[in-house]
């Protein structure tokens, strides 16, 4: 890996490690590369991990007229294997504004915040990269790639409501107050879910107290179907991050039946799960829907025994739910 130790770039761009007075650099910078606004309170609450004891780990480029042009970021969290919990980091956001693009920008950001994770005490990095990012990370980076995780649909025979009023803000308001008034009997209070992934022998990310408190930034919603309860997200899909089984087989086909009624009630076209292979919840859904290959698991130098092909991932694992 690249030895960065300064904030001096090629060129004529200057880069600062991300901290709370540049969250709004954050903000224009998203609307400039995605087209969609992001507060900056909501990067507020994603790269504040105090309770990892590191917080903000990220460098922001800017322009020779101080304007954001590019940042690389990551949140550290933990992962539980057996009795041993370990410090680790998600590669997260990598944005380059479209005026900046092809300057070596994403490399030097991501080689930098990989120097500050491995000074900071973290054990390894792992993302789940889109393609705009996998091979910069993968060919110049050196990254492992461990497996690929599995994406099931469930088409729903509705009137696509949700993706319609999603796209203004009046009609987003009336539809929060709809989905609300259609999942009340099933809302459970608690924040998120626990990771049902680590079994034993496998390694998961730790969701414990400190974690849920801290995955709120995202507006996902904790249900409960008869005696299983199930982490959702409504964005153009239901999008189910987790699932903690309590019953056989023919209550999970009975959970999957309800959560179709209510995204048909809700207008949602299609319901998402995705998880690594070798999962309960893997089998379960593959013996009745088709998987599709989706993001790409990788890691980079990890300084830690554990082994790789013991850990396991949920969508709810990942930043972007």
């Amino acid at each position: 890996m690249e030895n960065i130790n300064d904030n001096r770039p090629a060129g004529e761009y200057r880069l600062e490690r991300l901290d709370v007075n540049r969250l709004k650099d954050l903000a224009v910078l998203y609307k400039a590369v995605y087209g969609n606004k992001r507060s900056k309170e909501y990067f507020r609450a994603k790269y504040d991990t105090a309770y990892t004891g590191i917080e903000f780990i990220g460098y922001i480029a800017y322009s020779r007229d101080d304007k954001p042009a590019a940042f690389y970021g990551m949140i550290p969290c933990f992962i539980q294997y057996k009795n041993e919990i370990i410090l680790c980091a998600q590669a997260t956001d990598a944005m380059t504004h479209p005026g900046h693009r092809y300057k070596g920008l994403f490399v030097k950001l991501a080689a930098m915040t990989f120097d500050l994770c491995k000074a900071s005490g973290v054990k390894f990095i792992f993302g789940f990269p889109n393609q705009n990012s996998f091979h910069g990370l993968f060919d110049k980076l050196h990254w492992q790639i461990k497996e690929v995780m599995d994406c099931f649909t469930i088409p729903v025979s509705t009137i696509p409501v949700e993706s319609r009023l999603q796209r203004f803000k009046w009609t987003k308001w009336v539809y929060k107050y709809y989905t609300k008034w259609i999942l009340h009997k099933y809302f459970l209070s608690q924040q998120g879910l626990s990771n049902a992934g680590i079994q034993p022998g496998y390694a998961g990310v730790l969701r414990d107290n400190r974690y849920l408190e801290y995955k709120t930034y995202g507006a996902s919603q904790l249900i409960r179907i008869r005696q299983s309860e199930i982490w959702i997200k409504i964005n153009n899909g239901l999008h189910i991050g987790d699932i903690n089984m309590t019953g056989n087989k023919d209550d999970f086909d009975r959970v999957i039946s309800t959560i179709v009624k209510i995204a048909k009630r809700l207008g949602v076209a299609k319901i998402i799960f995705q998880t690594s292979p070798g999962t309960h919840l893997h089998d379960l859904f593959s013996e009745r829907y088709k998987p599709v290959p989706s993001f790409p698991v990788i890691f980079l130098n990890p300084g830690t025994e554990l082994p790789l092909d013991k850990l396991k991932f949920t969508l709810a694992d990942i930043d972007i739910f």
